[in-house]
C-alpha cells in the first residue's frame, strides 16, 4: 500500500512556465482574503482629507494642546480667493499714484508698465519713488491688470500701499477746531459703492470740507477703487471710521455740531440754508434706501435738493457735491458780509 501522505493532493500543484510548483499548503491563505476594509479618507495620511486632519491637529496643539480637530463635521463651503491680500491695497492711475506719493503715503512698491509713455506725471512719480527708495518694478500690462483688477484703468502705473489708516471721528473734529476752522464733515449712511465714496472724498476736498466719516459696518471703506475715483484726494482728505454712526452723530451734536441729513422728502430746502456758517455734518444715505430711521431721528434737520420732477433722485456722490458747493458758497457770502 502506497503512503498517501507523500502524494500531492489534487489542486496543490500549479503549472507555470517554470514547470510544476507545489503550493504553500495554506500558509498564504491570508493573502487570498483581500486587504480588509478601506480606511476612511481622513485616516489615510496621503489623502487630502487626511492631510487636512493632520494640519488641524497640529494647529490645535499649537494653540494650547486643545482637542484635535474632528473631521466628522461637514466641511464649510470654500470661499473664492480674494483678488488681493488682506494686508495690501493697490492704488492705480497716474493722478492717484502721484497724489499718494506727494502725501508720503507709506507705499511698499511701484509698478510701471513696460514701454510706458512718459509724461510729466510719470516722470514725477519715478522721481518721488526713487527719492524715497521704493522698489520700482517694470511689469507687463497683463500683470498690472491683475494687480488693479481687470476693470480698472491703471494708465500703466500702480502703487502697493498698506491698508488705509482711519482716524477717530471725535479726534478728527477736535483737530479741525484746534486749527481754528469751522468743521464741515460728510458722514455716509449705508453707502456701499466705493466710487461714491471716492467722489464724495473728492468733493469734500474741492469745497472746503475737512473729512469724511464712514460706519464700521454695512458701509464701503477706502479701497483701491475709492482711491482711484477720488483722483488722489484720499491722500489729503482724512477719513474717520465710526463704530456706531448714530452714537457718533450724537457725540458731535454735544460739541455744538448741526447734523443735516440729505433726503428727497426733506422739510428744509438747500438754497439759503440758515445753518451754513455753523459746524456741520452732512449725512448722505444710500441711493436706494436713503437714510436709516435712527440716523434720521438723530438729524437736526433733513434737507432736500430741488430737482426736476422727471428725475426721481440724485446719485449719492452728486447729492453730496451739490450740497457741499451750496454750503461753501453760503460761507463765502457770509465772510464777505463780515
Amino acid at each position: 500500500m502506497k503512503n498517501s501522505g507523500n502524494k500531492p493532493r489534487a489542486g496543490a500543484v500549479r503549472k507555470t512556465r517554470k514547470g510544476p510548483q507545489v503550493g504553500s499548503g495554506g500558509q498564504g491563505r491570508q493573502a487570498l482574503e483581500g486587504k480588509k476594509p478601506t480606511p476612511k479618507a481622513e485616516d489615510r495620511p496621503y489623502h487630502p482629507a487626511g492631510k487636512r486632519k493632520i494640519a488641524q491637529n497640529r494647529l490645535a496643539e499649537k494653540r494650547g494642546g486643545g482637542r484635535p480637530a474632528s473631521t466628522d463635521a461637514p466641511r464649510p463651503r470654500q470661499q473664492s480667493r480674494p483678488k488681493q491680500n488682506d494686508d495690501i491695497e493697490v492704488v492705480t492711475g497716474r493722478n492717484s499714484v502721484l497724489e499718494a506719493l506727494r502725501a508720503k503715503i507709506p507705499a511698499t512698491a511701484l509698478y510701471i508698465a513696460t514701454r510706458i509713455e512718459y509724461d510729466d506725471r510719470v516722470k514725477e512719480i519715478m522721481g518721488l519713488a526713487t527719492k524715497r527708495g521704493l522698489p520700482v518694478l517694470e511689469v507687463m500690462r497683463p500683470e498690472l491688470d491683475r494687480l488693479g483688477g481687470f476693470d480698472s484703468v491703471h494708465q500703466g502705473v500702480a502703487l502697493k500701499v498698506p491698508p488705509y489708516n482711519y482716524e477717530h471721528p471725535i479726534e478728527l473734529f477736535d483737530k479741525i477746531v484746534a486749527r481754528g476752522q469751522t468743521p464741515l464733515l460728510v458722514a455716509l449712511d449705508g453707502i456701499t459703492d466705493p466710487r461714491n465714496l471716492g467722489a464724495i472724498i473728492r468733493s469734500v476736498a474741492a469745497f472746503g470740507g475737512q473729512g469724511v466719516i464712514v460706519p464700521q459696518r454695512r458701509s464701503v471703506g477706502v479701497t483701491a477703487s475709492a482711491w482711484k475715483t477720488s483722483a488722489g484726494a484720499a491722500a489729503r482728505t482724512p477719513v474717520a471710521m465710526a463704530s456706531n454712526l448714530t452714537q457718533t452723530l450724537k457725540a458731535l451734536k454735544e460739541r455744538g455740531v448741526f447734523v443735516l441729513g440729505l433726503d428727497g422728502g426733506g422739510d428744509v430746502e438747500l438754497p439759503g440754508l440758515s445753518w451754513a456758517n455753523e459746524p456741520l455734518v452732512i449725512v448722505v444715505g444710500s441711493e436706494g434706501k436713503g437714510l436709516s430711521r435712527l440716523v434720521t431721528e438723530t438729524c437736526d434737520a433733513v434737507v432736500s435738493i430741488p430737482i426736476n420732477a422727471a428725475t426721481e433722485s440724485l446719485n449719492a456722490g452728486i447729492a453730496a457735491s451739490v450740497t457741499l458747493y451750496e454750503i461753501s458758497k453760503l460761507r463765502a457770502q457770509g465772510k464777505k458780509r463780515k
